[in-house]
C-alpha cells in the first residue's frame, strides 16, 4: 500500500460523518448558549480590533488578529475552496458559509478560554491555547499533552505542506519554474523569519495580511463585475446544489456537506483550536475582548475571502466537478479539461476575465497568503512545544524542531497535491476531535466571562477581568493585564 492510499484511508476514519456533524452541532450549541454572540456583538468586534497596544508581555489585539488571520487566510481560501467545489460541487460553498457562521461562536469560546488560562513563558511573554486551558481548566495533564502532541504533528509537520505545495503548483502554472527551486526559496524565507521569534511574526503579518487580502478582493471584485450576468444563476446553483435539488448535483448532498465542512474548518479553524494560540498572546483587560476579535476573524476568512474565491470560480465556470461514485475519476462537470483542482482553477478564472494577468497575479497573491500561514502554523506548533517543555524549551530542541518543520514543509511541497492536502485534513481532524470535546467540558468559565463582560459594559465601564477561584487562571497574569 503506497503513501497516498494510507493517508486516504486515515482521513476517512478521522473525518467521519460524526466529526462533520459535531462541528456543525457544537457551533449551533454555542450560538444558542451565547445568544448568537457572533451577531449581537458585531459593533464591539469592530471597535475592539483597533484597541490596545503591544507590551512587554504580549502583542496588541490587532497584532493577535493579524497572526490569527495569517493562519486562517491562506491557501485554504484559494486552493481549498477550489477543491471543495471540485469534490463537493457548488453546494459545498453553502456548507462552508454555515460552518463559518456557527463556528464563529466556537471560535469565541476557545479564544476566550485561551485568554483566561494563558501563562507567561520564560521570556515573560503570554502563551496559551487548548493545551493550557485543558490542563488548568480540566486538571487533565494527560489530555493536554495529547492535544499538544497532536498539534505539534498537525501544525508542525502536516499543515505547512498544504501551503508550500500550493505555492509550487501556482508558480509552475504561471512561470514553469521547477518545484525544487520554488521549495528552496520558500524554505529560505521561512527560516529567516522563524529565528526572529514571535514578535517578528507579529510585525510581518501585521503589514502583509491586510495588503494581500485587499489586493485579492479588489481583483475578485473586478472579475465579478465583468461577469455580473452570471452572478444570479451562480447563487441559485449554490443553494440548489447544497440541498440536492439541482439536476446535475442531486446525488451530491452528502459529499457537499462533507467537503464544505472539511474545507471550511481547515480554512477558518473554528473549533480546531489553532486560532486560540495567537488569541492568548494578546495583552487585553478582559478575555472576552479577544474572544470577540477572534470570532470576527472567522467572518473575514470565510464570508469574505473564501466567498471571493468561490465567486471567481463559479461565475467564470473555471472548474470541474468529480463524480463521487466514479472509481476512475470521471466528471459530472468538465469545464477546464485535465486542469488539476486547486490554485490552477483560480488562475484560470482570473485569466479568462483578464487575459495575460490572471495566472501571474494568483501566483503572486498565493505567495504572501501561504507564507504568512506557514509562519502562523509554526507559532502554534512552537507554543505547544513550549507547553510540553514547561515554558522552558532547550535551545537545541527548538533548533531541531525548526529544522524538522522546514524539512516537512519542503517534502510536501514536492509531493502530490493529494498527499499534501490529505495530510492537512488529518491534522485538522485530530485537533478538532480533542478541542471540541474540551470546549464542551470547559464552557462554564467562558460563558461566565461573557456575562461579566456584558454586565460591566452595560454599566458604562471598561471591563477588567478578575477571575473567580474555580477558573484556576494563572495568578501572575490577570493582575497586570491592560486594555
Amino acid at each position: 500500500m503506497n503513501i497516498e492510499a494510507i493517508v486516504t484511508y486515515v482521513v476517512g476514519v478521522v473525518w467521519s460523518p460524526v466529526l462533520v456533524a459535531l462541528c456543525l452541532l457544537v457551533g449551533l450549541y454555542f450560538s444558542l448558549r451565547t445568544r448568537f454572540i457572533q451577531l449581537r456583538a458585531l459593533p464591539d468586534m469592530l471597535r475592539l480590533m483597533t484597541q490596545g497596544r503591544s507590551s512587554g508581555s504580549g502583542v496588541s489585539s490587532f497584532q493577535a488578529l493579524s497572526m490569527s488571520l495569517s493562519s486562517r487566510v491562506g491557501v485554504g481560501n484559494i486552493a481549498g475552496v477550489a477543491m471543495a467545489i471540485a469534490y463537493g460541487g457548488p453546494g459545498a460553498i453553502f456548507w462552508m458559509w454555515l460552518v463559518a457562521f456557527l463556528g464563529a461562536a466556537s471560535a469565541f469560546v476557545e479564544s476566550t478560554l485561551a485568554q483566561i488560562y494563558k501563562e507567561r513563558d520564560s521570556n515573560g511573554m503570554f502563551r496559551g491555547g487548548p493545551a493550557y486551558y485543558i490542563e488548568r481548566g480540566l486538571g487533565k495533564r494527560w489530555y493536554a499533552v495529547l492535544f499538544a502532541l497532536s498539534t505539534l504533528v498537525a501544525c508542525g509537520l502536516f499543515l505547512p505542506g498544504t501551503q508550500s505545495n500550493a505555492i509550487v503548483s501556482a508558480v509552475d502554472e504561471a512561470w514553469a519554474i521547477p518545484g525544487w527551486v520554488t521549495a528552496a526559496v520558500i524554505g529560505s524565507g521561512v527560516a529567516l523569519v522563524l529565528f526572529g521569534g514571535v514578535r517578528r511574526i507579529a510585525q510581518v503579518t501585521q503589514v502583509v495580511v491586510p495588503v494581500m487580502a485587499v489586493g485579492y478582493l479588489l481583483v475578485a471584485g473586478i472579475v465579478m463585475v465583468l461577469n455580473v450576468d452570471a452572478v444570479p444563476e451562480m447563487f441559485v446553483m449554490i443553494l440548489r446544489s447544497a440541498f440536492g435539488t439541482d439536476a446535475a448535483f442531486g446525488a451530491m448532498i452528502g459529499t457537499a456537506i462533507q467537503w464544505g465542512v472539511r474545507r471550511g474548518v481547515l480554512s477558518n479553524e473554528a473549533g480546531m483550536g489553532s486560532g486560540a494560540h495567537p488569541a492568548a498572546a494578546a495583552d487585553v483587560s478582559h478575555p472576552v475582548k479577544q474572544g470577540l476579535v477572534q470570532a470576527f476573524s472567522v467572518y473575514i476568512d470565510t464570508m469574505v475571502v473564501c466567498s471571493a474565491t468561490a465567486f471567481l470560480i463559479l461565475s467564470t465556470g473555471a472548474y470541474n466537478v468529480y463524480d463521487p461514485l466514479s472509481q476512475t475519476g470521471q466528471f459530472i462537470v468538465s469545464n477546464v479539461g485535465a486542469l488539476e483542482a486547486g490554485p490552477r482553477y483560480v488562475q484560470q478564472a482570473v485569466e479568462s476575465a483578464l487575459p495575460g494577468f490572471g495566472r501571474s497575479f494568483i501566483a503572486l497573491a498565493i505567495l504572501p497568503f501561504a507564507f504568512t500561514t506557514i509562519l502562523a502554523l509554526y507559532y502554534t506548533a512552537e507554543t505547544n512545544l513550549v507547553y510540553l517543555s514547561r515554558n522552558r524549551p532547550p535551545p537545541k530542541l527548538l533548533a531541531a524542531f525548526r529544522i524538522a518543520f522546514l524539512a516537512a514543509m519542503s517534502y510536501s511541497a514536492l509531493n502530490t497535491a493529494t498527499v499534501a492536502w490529505t495530510l492537512g485534513d488529518i491534522g485538522v481532524g485530530m485537533m478538532c476531535w480533542l478541542n471540541i470535546i474540551a470546549l464542551l467540558l470547559l464552557q462554564k468559565p467562558a460563558l461566565a466571562a461573557l456575562r461579566d463582560y456584558e454586565a460591566t459594559r452595560g454599566s458604562g465601564k471598561d471591563p477588567v477581568y478578575r477571575p473567580e477561584v474555580p477558573t484556576r487562571a494563572a495568578p501572575d497574569v490577570w493582575g497586570t493585564a491592560r486594555s
